[in-house]
């Protein structure tokens, strides 16, 4: 039954494809910093900032070696010298933003709760590089990040959010929220995430595009951090802005991931981005020079069409679905992958009329070349899609086995049985045993079709199924 489908279908809300994550000039600044000097700060540590600043492997290790880290460490207490404070802050800033192992002598040389404290200092050259350092700290990956958390990190740096910082500096304070966000395995705590939604949905409003972009990043870690997570992020009311973000802006890339996230949710979860009016604009995406925006835009209606049936009609009404279907044909590999899912999910949750509709606008044909590709997941959602379509056609599952045959898709139905996967072999041959059996035409010779020479069959073209309107 389409029920016994749906609950065997716990992939159909899928998270973004694993295989790649976007390359890093989407997305958005580097997990961490290395500051390059300026040239009027002279002391004690200027040879060393100057080494650790060399944009060629600087000798971190070496320094780490030696000692330095302890008398860094002990400088950042100088609060007589506030020059000093900043030279040490600097140099370990850039320790900081090496290796993993690199990073972590740093937190072990006890620097977090000192930099923590350096966010209070009244200069305020001294409080941006301790906020750097505490980026290049958090970006390390979830460990650090729920430390420095749990020390106490985000109520000062928010409070840096206010007219009167310069730039610059918001960038970078920015840059650290965004990490904060990061990584999901485990998600940053969710009060970490309540108190730092607020502050998103103010820097949503920024006029400088770095801010904007990082603030769009920041929203689209938080919504892949489950159906929890997704809700607190509608909750703050940030979807409505977010939306038109997916397709006129320079943060598009981040916004249509965000979006794209949410819509993995609930049925409810998702119709809070359907209700912003998302898919009228959706065609733009779908013809978008950038094959990777296609894609994620594919991705996104997947989702859409794994939802209730009035979800699958607005991507009808749309007028998506024909440009789906073009994808399947003639996307490049990773596209097809995400149309072939789309299409499958829409004959799992759509109505038979819904399902009609696909057949109408010649899905089949694109669908069954994608049955002798390597991947072996996207077999299976093929032959899921065909098997569900010839189950809904009922009475009618002989035309669609015609068109199927007529495209040569049964022979690569029937070439799947030898396939080394036990569900495709067992699908394959569950197919041609229900549909291809032949037992009615063995009745009566006369029904077999003329083969022509190249093996293909020869139909009455009065009959020609493409132009005629299909009704199961």
């Amino acid at each position: 039954s389409v029920q016994n489908k749906r609950d065997e279908h716990l992939l159909k809300k899928r998270n973004v494809p694993q295989e790649e994550s976007l390359e890093d000039s989407d997305a958005d600044s580097d997990f961490k910093g290395v500051r390059v000097p300026k040239d009027d700060c002279f002391s004690l540590f200027r040879p060393y900032r100057k080494l650790l600043s060399s944009d060629r492997n600087p000798p971190i290790d070496d320094l780490i070696k030696c000692g330095i880290l302890p008398i860094l460490v002990k400088c950042l207490e100088r609060d007589d010298n506030p020059s000093l404070q900043f030279e040490a802050a600097w140099a370990l800033t850039n320790i900081a933003s090496g290796t993993s192992a690199q990073t972590q002598a740093v937190v072990k040389s006890n620097a977090v709760p000192l930099f923590l404290r350096l966010l209070q200092s009244p200069h305020q050259n001294v409080c941006e590089q301790a906020v750097w350092a505490l980026g290049n700290i958090i970006g390390d990956g979830p460990q650090c990040r729920d430390y420095v958390i749990s020390l106490g990190v985000v109520k000062p740096l928010l409070s840096f959010i206010n007219p009167s910082i310069p730039i610059t500096f918001l960038r970078n304070v920015t840059w650290v929220i965004v990490n904060l966000c990061r990584n999901k395995d485990p998600p940053p705590p969710m009060e970490t995430v309540q108190e730092i939604l607020p502050a998103l949905c103010v820097l949503i409003y920024h006029t400088d595009i770095n801010i904007l972009v990082d603030t769009v990043w920041a929203l689209s870690y938080l919504t892949d951090g489950g159906n929890e997570q997704i809700q607190m992020v509608i909750d703050s009311g940030v979807v409505p802005f977010l939306v038109p973000l997916v397709f006129v802006s320079s943060a598009q890339t981040a916004a249509l991931r965000a979006v794209g996230n949410i819509v993995t949710g609930t049925d409810e979860q998702t119709q809070v981005v359907l209700n912003c009016d998302v898919l009228s604009h959706f065609a733009n995406l779908l013809t978008h020079p950038k094959e990777k925006i296609n894609k994620e835009a594919v991705w996104f209606l997947s989702n859409i069409t794994a939802g209730n049936q009035q979800q699958v009609q607005a991507v009808i009404d749309a007028g998506l679905i024909p440009m789906i279907i073009h994808q399947l044909a003639k996307g490049d590999f990773g596209t097809q992958k995400e149309a072939a899912w789309a299409i499958s999910n829409l004959t799992i949750s759509g109505r038979k009329d819904q399902v009609e509709y696909l057949v109408q606008q010649n899905v089949i044909p694109p669908f069954c070349n994608l049955l002798s590709v390597k991947d072996s997941q996207v077999v299976q959602v093929v032959l899921d899609g065909l098997k569900n379509i010839l189950i809904m056609a009922g009475e009618e599952a002989s035309t669609i086995a015609e068109i199927i045959e007529e495209c040569g898709g049964l022979e690569k139905i029937e070439n799947l049985q030898q396939h080394e996967n036990e569900d495709i072999y067992k699908l394959a041959f569950e197919i041609i045993d229900q549909y291809f059996s032949g037992d009615d035409i063995d009745e009566d010779p006369t029904l077999i079709p003329e083969a022509t020479q190249g093996g293909t069959f020869n139909f009455d073209p009065s009959s020609n199924l493409q132009t005629k309107e299909f009704k199961f």
